[in-house]
């Protein structure tokens, strides 16, 4: 696909039981290979549990709510404005202690895997099931 541009409208929106997930550029809807773009609704005492992508780099940008992040052992909360890096093959997990909804812009780069997103549940393994 061509350069074009991608309206709030025509972002595809998949629903989990922790939230929504909107892929805003994918290989999937504009064709790009090099670089994934989620909108990301994580809802109410909810979480993306502990995960990692072997093959992509990530950014998690909060454009509202409150999250608490996870990268290791290692945690911090982060609101409006704030972002982490998180480097590949890294485990972390993203988790909504509060009453409100949170929002977040996610890139991962490359795209990897069919849709160009792969993620690897470890919330099940220890020592990431006893973290929470």
């Amino acid at each position: 696909m061509a350069s074009r541009f991608v309206m709030k409208d025509e972002v595809e929106t998949t629903s989990f039981d922790w939230g929504s997930a909107g892929m805003r550029g994918a290989p999937t809807n504009t064709g790009c290979e090099s670089y994934v773009v989620m909108d990301v609704e994580l809802a109410p005492g909810f979480a993306h549990a502990f995960h990692k992508h072997p093959e992509q780099d990530e950014m998690i940008i909060v454009k509202e709510g409150r999250i608490v992040q996870w990268l290791d052992d290692d945690k911090t909360e982060l609101g409006p404005g704030d972002s982490v890096h998180i480097d590949r093959d890294v485990v972390h997990g993203s988790y909504n202690d509060s009453d409100e909804p949170a929002h977040l812009q996610v890139v991962l780069a490359p795209a990897y895997g069919e849709g160009g997103y792969t993620a690897v549940d470890v919330s099940g393994e220890e020592p990431w099931a006893s973290k929470r």
